[in-house]
């Protein structure tokens, strides 16, 4: 390996290109293209031992260096190296793709830094509910499980949704009853509080708040004597407001005036943490009247920890010494989400897809990558338009997303090693790790 090509891959990681990372071997670059060309262009291409590795993310979004403290950022970078390094354990012993990116993501749902398992954000009623899919690229089997609330690592029940039952997704009170049943057990749903991720969720509810009150009505002016309507007999006339003070409606009899909240003000968390019932399918609060209050448009939360507005997901693909794919991903979707909303984290072909070419795990505004297919389209063009992962990757993410108007990136790995990790958005935590075991991570988009 050229000396120069690991500080070369740092920059293009750094940059938030998609990169093409050509197959170690004594070749020369033209020999390695043409050979590229043929292998893509082959229905069956010949076996031959690819270069294997690992690639992760840990969602994407508008991160900022001013919102992110270097002691944070740290943090953050020092999980996504413990990621790579577990899963590159797994393949450097010649362990399945499978089992690379099961292990990877392990470490990232462990972690209260990102928004899968531990560190998983409440929905609208202030409880966590978790998403997990995989995907292996050899069998194209898939399992997924969606809104489960018990269960640590959402990634190894998705897993044995693939390998241990007939199906491909499961949801809730039926996913958990089926983890019991295969001997997984649930956890405390107060495993998953963290401070930061209550204080996001008192926010959005005071956003939602106020996006959703009424506008106040402007207080008439006051009449001239000459346009001043004469009393009705027998009544008194109402005092002259003095000059620059707002008239005020009269309260109901009894009823006492509330101050407003300051605007800004977030609301005050309960003095003890709010923690969702254990019984699996029970609601910390139940969900509103009918005919009450409409509430404001969903929109995707603003991270707890940094301020900054960020897709929280995380995920993994990985190619074997095997030359098999796969790929996975984990999430607790979005702050204040409502009514069982699911996004496109435990999709197939949405948010997570693996096949014997391409394997494909996305980070962004859900609705947008379930509605355009995201993580299947690049793999699409891959076999169907004999396009260069890069390229595929690069169309879907900067052309056909931004037209839409959806935000987001992914990470993607084809069966020769090469990796793309594109977004259109100012940053995604993102890291690389190959045979030589070095790993690379990235947040911004640039240095």
């Amino acid at each position: 390996m050229s000396p120069s090509f690991f500080p070369w891959l740092h920059r293009s990681l750094l940059a938030g290109t998609a990169l093409l990372l050509a197959p170690l071997g004594c070749v020369t670059s033209t020999q390695s293209a043409e050979r590229d060309e043929a292998v893509l262009r082959m229905d069956s291409p010949p076996r031959v031992k690819p270069k294997w590795g690992l690639v992760i993310h840990g969602g994407a979004g508008v991160i900022s260096r001013e919102n992110l403290s270097p002691e944070r950022e740290a943090a953050m970078r020092a999980v996504l190296t413990q990621a790579l390094q577990a899963g590159h354990a797994v393949l450097a012993k010649g362990g399945k793709s499978l089992d690379a990116v099961t292990a990877a993501i392990h470490v990232l749902e462990d972690s209260p830094y990102f928004n899968a398992g531990k560190g998983a954000v409440f929905n609208h009623d202030g409880v966590n509910e978790l998403d997990a899919a995989i995907m292996d690229g050899k069998t194209r089997a898939a399992g997924a499980v969606a809104g489960v609330r018990h269960i640590q690592n959402p990634i190894d029940l998705a897993r044995l949704v693939m390998e241990k039952s007939p199906h491909v997704m499961m949801v809730g009170d039926g996913a958990e009853a089926f983890a019991q049943s295969q001997g997984m057990p649930l956890v405390d749903a107060k495993y998953f509080y963290t401070e930061e991720r209550w204080q996001g969720l008192q926010r959005a509810l005071e956003q939602e708040r106020a996006k959703a009150a009424p506008p106040a009505t402007p207080a008439a002016p006051p009449a001239t004597p000459d346009q001043q309507p004469p009393a009705t007999p027998g009544t008194q006339a109402a005092p002259p407001a003095t000059p620059g003070t707002p008239a005020v409606p009269p309260t109901t009899p009894g009823t006492p005036a509330t101050p407003p909240t300051k605007p800004g003000t977030p609301a005050a968390p309960p003095t003890t943490p709010a923690t969702p019932p254990t019984t699996p399918g029970t609601q910390a609060t139940p969900p509103a009247k009918p005919g009450t209050q409409a509430a404001a448009p969903l929109t995707p939360g603003v991270d707890p920890i940094t301020g900054d507005h960020k897709f929280g997901t995380v995920g993994a693909v990985a190619l074997d010494q095997e030359g098999n794919l796969a790929a996975g991903t984990s999430t607790g979707g979005m702050t204040n989400k409502r009514y069982g909303r699911v996004g496109d984290a435990p999709i197939i072909g949405a948010g997570t897809y693996a096949d014997e070419r391409c394997a494909v795990s996305a980070t962004g505004h859900g609705e947008f990558f379930i509605r355009y297919t995201v993580a299947r389209d690049i793999c699409a063009r891959v076999e169907y338009q004999d396009l260069p992962l890069p390229e595929a990757a690069n169309v879907v993410i900067h052309d056909v997303l931004v037209k839409a108007g959806g935000e987001g990136g992914v990470i993607a790995m084809d069966r020769e090693g090469h990796v793309a990790m594109p977004f259109n958005s100012s940053g995604m935590y993102r890291g690389y790790i190959g045979e030589d075991g070095t790993p690379t991570v990235a947040i911004f988009q640039q240095p």
